[in-house]
């Protein structure tokens, strides 16, 4: 398997990182539950038993229920902590009255938000932080000072961003004492725009695409670790019913089908194995909390896509031929 920056900084993290997106109930201001708690258990323990031992987490999933569940969990069994990495955003607001959702990259805003996040996960430090979705009104000085902040009290180790360009990337890090060593992206069979923009250079349907150049090739240049969410395609090459589905969806989910009968292997491993065959050494970060399903995306591990196999799938799921 190809080597992937995450090893540089966390060498006992998990090639695979479980999303906590699903814990805690639905969006909205109700208490958690019984249920919500023993569903956290449960997939702790799916994760830690298929060798997955990296959450990713965000102050805004389920409202804060999400990680508030998770960190009932640790101190129940407090014990557990040393032995995962954690890893949270900040940076969304929600509407609030007349005020809408917004984004705040504030000094003030990080620092509070990494408190808030620390309290409900019931744990002293971060693993990992990560900035969520770009603010247009963020002042780097700012950022930086609560950056140092938060290290120098060892209260975050590892700071990253989400939904970033190259560019931003850059510019953020100049004014920054620490590496950015995560990008968080959306990256999957269904969303293909981050290979699109290499593959149609100097060809005129690139136009079409939207994913900023070079962002790819900043972040291996620069061993920022590559981080896929939205990696499963909510399901639809894993058993979802696609008859409602493009001609392209339909003939990639049977495409998956085949090779994961072929390779002995989940249609999860085959989407999962997709992404880690290439050579940025991408890290899925896979948001199902059922515990097969689980189970099913760890066997990406065991097999590596040969050439041929990965351009079937890239030319499928695109719909039509390469230029």
């Amino acid at each position: 398997m190809n080597r992937i920056p995450l090893t540089i900084f966390l060498p006992e993290a998990s090639r695979i990182a479980a999303g906590c997106m699903g814990l805690g109930g639905d969006w909205d201001n109700r208490p958690v539950s019984k249920d919500h708690m023993m569903q956290a258990h449960q997939f702790l323990d799916s994760a830690l038993e298929s060798g997955i031992n990296f959450f990713d987490h965000a102050d805004i999933y389920t409202r804060g229920k999400a990680e508030q569940v998770f960190g009932g969990v640790l101190a129940e069994r407090p014990g557990l902590r040393e032995d995962i990495f954690l890893q949270s955003k900040c940076g969304i607001r929600f509407a609030e009255g007349s005020i809408p959702n917004r984004y705040d990259f504030s000094q003030d805003w990080i620092l509070r938000s990494v408190e808030n996040s620390l309290t409900r996960l019931n744990t002293d430090y971060l693993d990992l932080l990560l900035l969520h979705r770009p603010d247009p009104l963020m002042q780097p000085e700012e950022v930086a000072e609560a950056f140092h902040q938060l290290q120098k009290d060892g209260k975050v180790k590892h700071f990253g961003v989400s939904n970033m360009n190259g560019h931003q990337i850059k510019y953020l890090q100049s004014f920054l004492d620490q590496p950015i060593v995560v990008n968080q992206l959306q990256m999957s069979l269904t969303h293909l725009d981050w290979l699109d923009e290499g593959v149609l250079v100097n060809h005129a349907e690139g136009q079409a695409v939207s994913f900023t150049p070079g962002t790819i090739e900043y972040c291996r240049s620069h061993n920022i670790q590559l981080q896929a969410w939205g990696c499963l395609s909510k399901g639809v090459f894993t058993g979802k019913d696609v008859h409602g589905e493009s001609g392209a969806i339909q003939e990639t989910a049977s495409l998956v089908k085949a090779l994961s009968e072929e390779l002995g292997v989940s249609r999860e491993a085959i989407v999962l194995a997709w992404l880690m065959r290439h050579p940025a050494g991408i890290q899925p970060v896979i948001g199902t909390t059922n515990a097969k399903r689980i189970r099913a995306c760890r066997e990406a591990e065991t097999i590596e896509l040969s050439r041929e196999q990965w351009y079937q799938l890239y030319v499928s799921a695109r719909g039509r031929m390469l230029p």
